[in-house]
């Protein structure tokens, strides 16, 4: 299969996904997006919603038509390391002879819903960071590899703040999105209580196995992206960090900016969404789609920004405006 076959077959593959998805999500196609996104990008991925908008719903149906193991994962403030990962005990053979075994936690799955991360302390979120990261765990000094694809998605409530523990920036910086979603609108609402208040009656299909899964997110790696594209994500990158950045409203409202870590998901993430559109190259177009997205949670405003009412859409805006002028 050459490669504009290979594009074809993504591209229906991401229009029969949609197709299923709409048997049990209405509206949020642009968040689903994002989500796949993320996952052909072999990233992770934050949820960022008020009660009662599908993030689980969502992810939970993903799963069953990616054929991905699911696992959810509620985020107490009781929550151990151990209640994740998984831990050691003490077992006994046949022959009586006691020896320690290892027994898996909800980690070891394809598709993780880690549910109001925010509501268990850092200790217990950092367990999360080596299984993001180098897609394993350690426990008592053993390595056990997590199954593939891997992918970690994150829930947060941003309205209540009581009781809930600020991510990290080790950690958020781990997460390649973080996808803000709103309320559906007049007629959305509408197709949902018809559809949650009767007998569920359409069931998704599975369309695609992990091992295609594995097969696309090759393929993204595969996809070429210029050296103008590559170029404009390192600046936008850069333009977030007020040491090296000639934006005025940087300088003055950033405290810290996005690493590296930014410029590397801008141009995979533009790849991932060049695939689904089925075209051979990404540009700067797919990257300025997901920009708000892989920037957002990377920014940290200092006390002026929050006293005059700045958000990091904002300070966004500002650059994206100043790289646009140059080229």
């Amino acid at each position: 299969m050459n490669i504009e076959e290979k594009l074809e077959t993504a591209y229906k593959l991401w229009e029969a996904l949609n197709a299923e998805l709409e048997k049990r999500i209405i509206g949020q196609k642009e968040v689903v997006k994002k989500l796949v996104v993320t996952l052909l990008s072999e990233g992770h991925s934050i949820l960022t919603g008020v009660p009662g908008l599908a993030k689980t719903r969502i992810v939970k149906t993903l799963s069953e038509i990616l054929d991905l193991e699911f696992s959810r994962i509620q985020f107490t403030p009781d929550l151990m390391p151990s209640d994740i990962l998984g831990t050691e005990i003490m077992d006994t053979d046949e022959k009586g002879r006691r020896y320690f075994k290892f027994v898996k936690g909800p980690v070891f799955a394809n598709l993780i819903l880690a549910d109001e991360i925010n509501r268990t302390p850092p200790k217990t979120q950092s367990a999360l960071l080596e299984a993001m990261q180098e897609r394993k765990v350690t426990i008592q000094g053993k390595t056990y590899a997590l199954p593939r694809p891997f992918m970690v998605i994150a829930t947060q409530n941003p309205i209540e703040q009581e009781g809930t523990y600020p991510l990290p920036e080790a950690q958020l910086d781990r997460f390649m999105l973080e996808v803000v979603m709103n309320y559906p609108d007049f007629d959305e609402e509408k197709k949902v209580v018809k559809l949650t208040t009767a007998h569920e009656k359409s069931v998704p299909q599975k369309i695609i196995s992990r091992e295609e899964i594995l097969e696309l997110q090759s393929l993204v790696l595969s996809l070429p992206a210029g050296e103008h594209v590559i170029e404009y994500a390192v600046s936008v990158a850069r333009l977030t960090r007020p040491e090296y950045s000639h934006v005025k409203e940087v300088k003055e409202y950033v405290l810290y900016g996005a690493g590296p870590r930014a410029s590397q998901y801008l141009v995979l993430g533009a790849k991932a969404l060049a695939l689904l559109y089925g075209k051979p190259v990404a540009t700067t177009k797919e990257v300025n789609e997901l920009v708000y997205d892989i920037l957002r949670h990377r920014l940290i405003l200092n006390y002026k920004a929050e006293a005059e009412g700045i958000k990091k859409e904002d300070i966004i805006d500002r650059i994206l405006a100043h790289v646009q002028g140059k080229n």
